[in-house]
């Protein structure tokens, strides 16, 4: 749909192609897409409810962790749901209003993972290498404000982009060749000059990326590095996996975001950004809750007890 504005047709609505070019896949896709959102959904709420409920797990590291699975619960509610519904019923139409405030939500959650996953990684660094002085620096004040920042940060700076988007006019097709409102397939249906929000767009991911990458990088050069001094072969086993998975999917995450964000889009083929970001919109959020938290003892604990105390209460009931 389109209103006439200055002689210029402006959209009100977009229509997403998403994944049509693989039309007789879209059932397949559809189910593959709603398996991952309910284990994704079901996994970050149950870390996030088990670390609200369980006295043991009152620690700064399962309150980021908390932190972090509420903000991915969050980030892939925004996208999963329209998606599935296109999947299933072919209506790719999305208003003009809906689709900003899409782009906006997602991108400032996913400003504020970047800085989660550098305190994470600081708060790991400070544990094992600092474990002295872990309890008087990482107090629980320490803690809210850390996260409290990493959330502000992430929708404040994201502002900057919204406030020079809101001064754009965007006009003509309105087809874009992505299944949700990304900020470079968005700011391309705009008929004003955007040099200077892609110019912008590229400096705020350096800004929100790199630095937090490489901060996280250099906490587990020194994580790794008092690694190798303990003694005992299970325990450097031990923590040399947990570390690694963990580098794994910032590595993924990263990545990504700097393959769609970071590198200019006439050097890379359409289809390999929208498919290079299914691997921060999908992936990270579906394995964090494993790699993260459900591998950890304590959380299966956590999780054994939970479930007995309602067996228990059930058969009270009863």
């Amino acid at each position: 749909m389109f209103t006439m504005l200055e002689n210029q047709t402006q959209i009100i609505e977009f229509i997403l192609l998403g994944f049509g070019e693989f039309y007789e896949w879209q059932m397949v896709l559809f189910l593959t897409f709603l398996l991952a959102y309910i284990v994704t959904i079901t996994g970050n709420i149950l870390i996030v409810v088990l670390i609200v409920f369980d006295q043991h797990l009152h620690t700064p590291m399962y309150f980021f962790l908390g932190n972090l699975s509420f903000l991915e619960a969050c980030y892939s509610s925004d996208i999963f749901p329209r998606m599935l519904s296109a999947l299933l019923t072919n209506n790719r139409r999305i208003s003009f209003r809906i689709c900003l405030a899409q782009w906006y939500l997602f991108s400032s959650l996913e400003a504020a993972e970047c800085c989660l996953l550098c305190v994470m990684s600081y708060d790991r660094y400070l544990a094992i290498c600092k474990p002295l002085h872990y309890a008087v620096i990482m107090k629980t004040s320490t803690c809210i404000q850390l996260a409290a920042v990493s959330w502000i940060n992430g929708f404040v700076t994201v502002n900057i982009l919204l406030a020079f988007m809101l001064q754009m006019t965007f006009c003509g097709r309105n087809e874009m060749d992505h299944y949700f409102c990304e900020y470079f397939p968005l700011i391309k249906q705009s008929c004003s000059d955007t040099t200077l929000l892609e110019i912008s767009g590229f400096i705020m991911a350096f800004i929100l990326t790199t630095p937090p990458f490489f901060l996280t990088l250099t906490s587990y050069a020194y994580i790794i590095a008092a690694i190798l001094k303990i003694p005992s072969t299970t325990g450097r086993q031990k923590a040399f996996s947990t570390c690694s998975s963990h580098l794994i999917v910032v590595s993924v995450f990263y990545g990504s975001l700097m393959i769609v964000y970071m590198i200019p889009r006439t050097e890379v083929k359409r289809n390999v950004q929208k498919f290079s970001s299914l691997l921060y919109t999908v992936l990270p959020p579906l394995v964090n809750p494993f790699v993260y938290s459900l591998r950890n003892k304590e959380v299966k604990e956590a999780v054994k007890n939970k479930i007995g105390r309602f067996i228990f209460l059930t058969k009270c009931i009863r």
